[in-house]
């Protein structure tokens, strides 16, 4: 059995079969209604998750969206009221950040409540497999009164294991080493604050700082990068996270073993699953093929697609995962839960639930998956649901609603999926 970073292409003679007998699944005509055939094809990261917890923060008591698994609600810092924020002050450019000299895939990322203990960190770096590990400080604080889930690192030591085109922009380094907010693309798009825009970041702290150069980890779930000095400042946890390179390791093994090694109640998110065939190769998060497994029946996609359906209208809201808003992988997860299928959240992770679809055998029920990031061109950012017919249903952007369109294959595309519920169930449950 080797492992393996390739896209979720490729399917078993069985999977084949399999596929052959559904082909002529669709979703009964009359289930869709009036639709409209604007294509609009956007972003909606889908790293936080409504939830019913409550915090306290500058916009006042209320429910509070819980993090990506790996920043559970509990690894956040208690939110207070706001004072009033200083300033913003200018974001510095004339600083040093040490060169890249190589870039690293990020493969487990693990996460505590307070700081993991050096000797432990350090059993960790020692593992099998292991190539590089580096501690950062993660928690979700509100940015103009929104969650986001933040890492704070050392520009210099940790732009290695972001993804390429952000890895190599000094230029972004630069702006966080200078007390920028490095916010992602979508963030950035999604929110409306361009370069230079002052935001409230509200943490256990509060403090005024500006918006700099967009760049995109390449880490489902991470919204933005500050520097540690900042991190801290606004109460962060010191070094409670750490993300783990570990590119020829036996991953389902290597995650057990790091568990063991970290103190009990941190969580451990296996960003790579093992593959049931391929040679191992580098690629972006969110095109990982997974174990295969048996695809989902016609009326498991059957339910599934008439939940999604029955969405219809409902608005697009970031970070919503139903059951009356929805970005476009709650949405995904939403409509598949209804059908009694546990779905990841994010989009890069719902890309590794099944085997790779070609556009000529598109049937109902497929996820079609998109690059829409300038940012990380090969990271999975938006995910639709292929009804028949040539068309599509999506959660698409925010001051939208969920809608029908036409299906979009163009430059942004990046692959279609079949879902197996035995390997999305898998991927769900090394995100947790």
């Amino acid at each position: 059995m080797e492992l393996g970073r390739s896209r979720p292409f490729g399917e078993t003679p069985a999977q084949r079969d399999a596929r052959s007998n559904r082909r002529a699944r669709r979703l009964p005509a009359a289930a869709l209604g009036a639709v409209t055939t604007l294509m609009v094809v956007a972003v909606g990261w889908p790293g936080i998750a409504s939830a019913g917890i409550h915090s306290m923060g500058p916009a006042g008591p209320g429910p509070a969206p819980t993090a990506q698994p790996w920043l559970l609600s509990r690894t956040a810092p208690a939110l207070l009221p706001s004072p009033v924020a200083p300033a913003a002050p200018a974001v510095s450019t004339d600083v040093y950040v040490a060169p890249l000299k190589h870039v690293l895939p990020v493969d487990v990322v693990a996460v505590s409540a307070t700081t993991l203990p050096a000797a432990a960190v350090n059993k960790v770096r020692h593992l099998a497999g292991v190539r590089a590990v580096q501690a950062v400080d993660a928690a979700r604080v509100r940015v103009n009164g929104r969650f986001a889930a933040i890492l704070g690192v050392d520009p210099s030591g940790f732009r290695r294991f972001a993804a390429k085109p952000t890895a190599k922009d000094t230029a972004f380094w630069r702006s966080v080493e200078g007390g920028g907010l490095g916010l992602s693309y979508e963030m950035g798009k999604q929110d409306k604050l361009p370069t230079g825009t002052p935001v409230t970041v509200a943490g256990r702290s509060v403090h005024t700082m500006r918006v700099g150069k967009f760049g995109t980890v390449g880490i489902g779930g991470v919204d933005a990068v500050i520097t540690d000095r900042a991190a801290r400042a606004l109460g962060f946890p010191v070094r409670n996270a750490i993300v783990i390179s570990a590119p020829s390791a036996h991953f389902t093994k290597l995650t057990r073993e790091i568990k063991k090694a970290l103190p009990h109640g941190t969580q451990v998110d296996q960003l790579v699953v093992q593959t049931g065939q391929g040679t191992s190769a580098s690629s972006a998060a969110g095109s990982v093929q997974p174990t295969t497994g048996g695809l989902a029946s016609a009326t498991v996609i059957h339910a599934f697609l008439e939940a999604a359906v029955s969405r219809l209208g409902m608005p697009y809201v970031w970070g919503a995962a139903g059951p009356t808003s929805f970005d476009c992988s709650g949405l995904v997860q939403w409509s598949f839960a209804q059908a009694g299928v546990v779905m990841p959240r994010v989009a890069a992770d719902q890309a590794r639930t099944g085997p790779s679809v070609p556009v000529s055998q598109l049937a109902a029920g497929d996820l079609l998956f998109y690059h829409t990031d300038p940012t990380a061109p090969g990271y999975i950012s938006h995910v639709a649901i292929y009804l028949g017919g040539g068309k599509m249903i999506q959660a698409p952007e925010p001051g939208m609603d969920v809608e029908v369109v036409p299906v979009d294959v163009g430059n942004e595309f990046a692959g279609a999926v079949d879902v197996s519920p035995a390997v999305a169930a898998q991927v769900a449950a090394t995100s947790v």
